[in-house]
């Protein structure tokens, strides 16, 4: 089993996208590690979230990304039938994305979730991407 890649990869400025397309090959070929959230049954979900940012369907970015191509390619793919997003807007989707569950309505769900890791003194953990990182093994415990 796999995790996917860091939310922070970027795919022409945008982070995140490479991760959503890594979940969805790593879950095809039944490689994601479990616990993984795939999809947009959850409306403030990364996968969601970031389909929306796009204006794309999920299922229609799942049949694109398992016909193959790079992640830039997909993306690219994503630019045409969805809409491609200026230079301020993938800043500030940037910014949003990487600062989620940082004193926002999503701290008391982060905190939570790291109190039931057994986490929850981990200062350095303050995102959600954060949390991805430390489960992840690319954040270091420093508590």
């Amino acid at each position: 089993m796999q995790t996917p890649c860091s939310d922070y990869r970027e795919t022409k400025g945008l982070i995140y996208f490479a991760r959503m397309l890594d979940k969805i090959r790593l879950n095809a070929r039944g490689q994601l590690a479990a616990g993984y959230f795939v999809g947009v049954d959850d409306p403030t979900f990364f996968d969601a979230r970031c389909t929306r940012f796009l204006r794309i369907d999920y299922d229609e970015l799942v049949d694109r990304t398992l016909q193959g191509g790079s992640d830039e390619e997909i993306l690219d793919w994503c630019f045409e039938h969805g809409r491609k997003p200026n230079d301020e807007e993938i800043l500030i989707w940037n910014a949003f994305l990487s600062k989620r569950g940082w004193r926002d309505e999503a701290s008391a769900d982060l905190q939570l979730t790291k109190e039931q890791l057994g986490w929850g003194d981990r200062a350095d953990v303050q995102t959600w991407v954060d949390l991805h990182e430390a489960e992840e093994g690319r954040l270091e415990d420093k508590a």
